[in-house]
């Protein structure tokens, strides 16, 4: 432990009790073990790959974020989130959009790719960079969806709170769709900030 950032421990410390809250009388734990489970075999490869290869702090800071918002929509499921369900009523939305926020922030997980390819290949800074990242993360968008569809033909009905499709035929395509504009609204934002964290924390 002498050789973990505080900061990276403290990220840790903060996933591991929305963990433990989202189990804690979740809406549906058959529905809690397919979201969590992704993210938690995600983060077993994370601490088992910690000493040999440590991404940035801002790569941990967005993986927290990404897997807090999953620990939360298996707690409630990702159409009955209680805040995104308020705003449904309140502003007369036809469903609960936290599924299409939760998609949305996926995107930014173009910055974890980004610095991976940026430390383990040739490729630099460019406008090829931009476009392997964009392509890698609507690929790993897509999988996901067809992971899911594959998920419901197996189990059935059983599956209906994990697709969370709420009766939209299109929500494959809006979460893809999302994932993308996520993506490139944090390359915009995000990527000299992440260039300045690497030069910072990996010299």
């Amino acid at each position: 432990m002498k050789n973990v950032k505080f900061s990276h421990f403290f990220l840790f410390i903060i996933i591991i009790i929305f963990l433990l809250w989202s189990v804690i009388q979740a809406n549906d734990y058959f529905t809690w073990m397919l979201e969590v489970s992704p993210a938690v075999i995600g983060l077993l490869v994370l601490l088992f790959t910690y000493t040999r290869f440590r991404l940035t702090t801002l790569s941990y800071l967005i993986i927290t974020i990404l897997v807090v918002l999953m620990f939360i929509g298996g707690h409630y499921t990702y159409a009955d989130v209680p805040l995104f369900s308020w705003l449904k009523d309140e502003f007369h939305l036809q469903r609960n959009n936290y599924d299409r926020f939760g998609h949305f922030a996926k995107g930014s997980f173009i910055i974890v790719i980004r610095e991976l390819l940026l430390r383990n290949t040739c490729i630099k800074p460019s406008k090829w960079m931009i476009c392997i990242t964009l392509s890698i993360i609507l690929a790993i968008s897509a999988i996901y969806e067809i992971i899911e569809w594959l998920v419901a033909k197996i189990v059935g009905r059983s599956a209906k709170s994990f697709l969370a499709t709420q009766g939209d035929v299109w929500d494959s395509q809006w979460d893809m769709s999302l994932t993308f504009i996520g993506a490139i609204l944090s390359l915009l934002l995000l990527s000299k900030l992440h260039n300045h964290i690497m030069n910072k924390e990996l010299k």
